[in-house]
């Protein structure tokens, strides 16, 4: 196969990279490796700007795939309309659960046992005790299941949680068990001690965490956004904590980044993280393995993994639907 591949990681420390193709390395730079026409399979650059990741796509008439090494794809929706049909559109599914998961896991045990007042106590010399809240025999309830969210079930498990409920796009059943659709989602909003986001920004789950949303859920309640920040309406939000009936921690938020000033950072009860969920060590092998095996399929012709849509195709996979 002779075909330009962009790769956001130099080619020449991806072992297993199959022959054929002409690697080139592009990470965002200002120039570009090669001229974008000639590109067959372009891996968009992990953890950079929209408009830097799209910059080449209106250019790229060749392209047979457009590869994220994000879990979410709505970085790149908006540069579909200039791709020929017939494009394949992957997500890095299997890169980034393990460290999500982690991240997930330390948010809730942090927001509980009030890890931040105790650094902020130390700050300032002073020793406070008391009793917090346990993760063990609460109610879990994850929207978004899929491949983050099992991993998250997986490390919540060993906490002895009371249960955890699971809502996707549908319903489905699973080794552990159901998985409810969101239809349900207002029913099982008032059980659940801890509600964990690990949905895509699509138009169906924008602002899906709003008043109503909110005010559904039980007093003394943790919200934890590990998905997309605009997933979550931010005023809303902000009402609500202001109240000091629910506390939250965020991974991601709307804005992103969060600019100085925003009252979320002062808002009672919330902790925030600046989107560290995926870049952590796990990252790198992970994407690399990733690229590895996708990369022998296309050149051998065999079915691409993660494939959540082809361009002149608008309903995204089932797989795609319920992951970030």
């Amino acid at each position: 196969m002779t075909a330009d591949v962009w790769l956001p990681i130099p080619p020449d420390e991806i072992e297993g990279l199959p022959e054929g193709p002409t690697y080139r390395f592009w990470d965002g730079a200002e120039d570009f490796p090669a001229d974008p026409a000639d590109c067959a399979y372009y891996v968009v650059p992990y953890m950079k700007p929209v408009e830097v990741g799209l910059r080449p796509v209106p250019r790229m008439s060749s392209v047979q795939v457009v590869q994220t090494l994000s879990a979410g794809v709505d970085n790149v929706m908006p540069g579909l309309k200039h791709l020929p049909p017939g494009v394949r559109l992957c997500n890095a599914r299997g890169v980034h659960e393990a460290s999500t998961a982690e991240l997930t896991l330390t948010l809730i045990l942090a927001s509980l046992r009030g890890v931040p007042d105790f650094v902020r106590a130390q700050d300032r010399g002073e020793w406070r005790g008391g009793f917090r809240p346990a993760l063990a025999d609460k109610s879990v309830l994850i929207v978004g299941y899929g491949s983050i969210g099992s991993a998250i079930e997986d490390r919540l498990v060993p906490f002895e949680v009371a249960r955890v409920a699971r809502v996707a796009r549908s319903a489905r059943t699973t080794a552990r068990g159901p998985v409810r659709p969101l239809t349900e989602l207002p029913s099982l909003l008032p059980e659940a001690d801890v509600v964990v986001l690990v949905t895509p920004l699509t138009e169906t789950t924008r602002h899906l965490v709003n008043a109503d949303f909110l005010a559904r859920m039980k007093d003394g309640a943790l919200l934890v956004n590990v998905g997309r920040g605009p997933v979550v309406d931010a005023k809303a939000l902000l009402s609500e904590l202001e109240t000091g009936r629910i506390t939250a921690a965020l991974d991601v938020t709307d804005p992103e980044p969060l600019p100085p000033g925003h009252p979320l950072w002062r808002a009672p009860g919330v902790l925030v993280s600046p989107h560290v969920g995926g870049p952590t060590s796990a990252f790198l092998p992970r994407a690399k393995r990733l690229l590895v095996d996708q990369l022998n399929r296309f050149v051998n012709r065999e079915p691409l993994r993660n494939v959540i849509l082809t361009t002149s195709t608008t309903d995204l996979a089932p797989d795609g639907a319920t992951d970030v």
